[in-house]
């Protein structure tokens, strides 16, 4: 039986990364989540091209690309945890957590959820690279208004499944909304309803 669908949403929460630890050739494989406390907005722009085809003296097919997503990530405060497992940030000796030129960066998945009349709506990304953050302190004034972090990232599909993002749905199961934020959410496809294989 289906959920009822929600007529509105609003608010975000629950933000999960999933570090992409190997990368075998053959899919992306993710390490243990770990939660970025703090999510203020998430925005996503879609990235692609419409390459446009002309015959007949008229445009006769439009060819258009998809290529995920550009995106914009705004918490409360980076963690020292992004920082290091995500942006490279290194440990020293006396515990600074050091940024440097030589950081390697990690790809990772994104999980989040959108609150909805009837029940929230969760996402997810598949293969995200991010900036370092913009960093920024005002002075306290009358009264407090918490400084924030912006994260601009990239959220390209999967190479090797295709897959860009998915969200749950009325139709998503409890068992694959309930572990939404332990596992990545690989689909599944049965019968008439599989895609075809992606390209080489």
């Amino acid at each position: 039986m289906e959920k009822q669908a929600n007529k509105v949403q609003f608010g975000l929460k629950n933000v999960h990364v999933f570090p992409v630890k190997a990368d075998n050739g053959e899919k992306l494989e993710y390490d243990v989540p770990f939660r970025l406390r703090g999510g203020v907005t998430v925005s996503l722009e879609p990235a692609g091209e419409i390459n446009a085809f002309y015959a007949d003296d008229i445009d006769f097919y439009d060819a258009i690309s998809n290529q995920g997503y550009t995106g914009k990530l705004t918490v409360a405060l980076i963690t020292d945890e992004f920082r290091e497992k995500i942006l490279g940030d290194k440990y020293d000796d006396n515990g600074l957590l050091v940024e440097s030129t030589d950081n390697r960066q990690t790809n990772f998945g994104m999980a989040f959820e959108f609150n909805g009349d009837v029940s929230a709506t969760r996402h997810v990304l598949y293969n995200v690279s991010a900036t370092r953050p913009t960093i920024e302190g005002n002075t306290q004034e009358d009264k407090t208004d918490p400084d924030t972090n912006e994260l601009e990232f990239t959220a390209a599909p999967d190479p090797y499944t295709h897959y860009a993002k998915a969200k749950t749905t009325t139709k998503t199961t409890q068992k694959a909304f309930d572990e939404w934020y332990t596992t990545i959410q690989t689909p599944v496809f049965s019968g008439a309803g599989t895609p075809p294989a992606p390209k080489a």
